[in-house]
């Protein structure tokens, strides 16, 4: 299976975000998606400047995927939307049907990403018509619903799970970070930059459950899936998504490589894996139950 790394969903400084990509150059990592998929707002970096990580880390051996926004809601948007599509040397993550009409009718292959309620065959066969060569399962969707999308996939059609990283789990026009400082979306002060990986949300108990991205919820608990590569495997799957983090991504998607490959038990990776995280683990989606809930247990040290 080949290893991915997913847009950045944060918004971090501009000198972080050069020196983050300058780090994953070197990383054992096969594709690289880029871009901003949440916020039209965050200018830190332009279209130009994503054009450069691309052209960076296409030098350094990478396949390079530039993503879409998955809310388009001004003639900005779309300005943008259409540079991406129309980039003419880069593979582009569709995360709206506007951009996958886009694509198709410039006759491009594309992937369908996350965003995409991609959630039965039908829907499966249509993207491939429309001229996707790679969909990103909805993370909400469980190992047994994949496998009977998998059963009639059609030829060609690669398959990617994410894998690794808080769940982006929804949008909405409203800036939730904003209304946590009962600021305006137009004069947010871009208050996310404050949370390089998203502010927690606790329940009344204390428990934490969401995390505000700007105007993306997240899950609170980071998505884990290092210990189901065996049964990603069997189900078919081609590529598997790390969705970057602040600290130490470049140290997971290491631990993904090595298993993948075999250097380490998925057991051990897990275990090494407990350090680096900012939050506690769920798998609870892959396994059909409520995402929170977390299934599969990494050894303890000791052990």
């Amino acid at each position: 299976m080949k290893l991915a790394l997913g847009p950045i969903l944060y918004y971090w400084e501009r000198e972080a975000t050069f020196s983050f990509y300058d780090e994953i150059a070197a990383a054992p990592v096969d594709i690289v998606y880029l871009g901003e998929t949440v916020c039209s707002r965050r200018h830190t970096l332009r279209t130009e400047d994503w054009f450069e990580v691309a052209d960076k880390l296409a030098a350094a051996g990478k396949e390079v995927v530039l993503s879409t926004q998955a809310l388009i809601e001004s003639e900005s948007d779309l300005k943008t939307l259409r540079r991406l599509t129309g980039n003419g040397k880069f593979m582009v993550e569709a995360n709206d049907m506007g951009a996958v009409h886009q694509l198709s009718a410039a006759k491009v292959p594309f992937v369908a990403g996350p965003h995409i309620n991609t959630y039965n065959p039908q829907t499966l066969e249509l993207l491939n018509e429309l001229g996707a060569k790679r969909w990103v399962m909805p993370v909400e969707m469980s190992r047994e619903a994949l496998s009977h999308m998998q059963a009639t996939r059609p030829a060609g059609m690669e398959t990617e799970v994410f894998a690794y990283g808080r769940l982006p789990l929804a949008f909405s026009a409203r800036c939730f970070t904003a209304r946590h400082y009962n600021l305006p979306k137009d004069d947010c002060q871009f208050r996310c930059m404050d949370y390089p990986n998203g502010l927690t949300l606790n329940t009344r108990e204390g428990q934490p459950f969401l995390a505000l991205n700007g105007i993306q919820t997240m899950s609170a608990s980071i998505y884990n899936l290092i210990g189901e590569l065996d049964s990603m495997r069997a189900t078919g799957v081609d590529v598997v998504r790390v969705s970057p983090q602040a600290f130490h991504t470049p140290k997971i998607l290491k631990l993904f490589r090595d298993a993948l490959d075999g250097r380490t038990t998925a057991q051990a990776a897990a275990q090494q894996m407990t350090k680096l995280m900012f939050d506690q683990a769920c798998d609870g989606y892959w396994h059909g139950k409520p995402g929170i809930e977390q299934s599969y247990l990494a050894p303890a040290e000791n052990e």
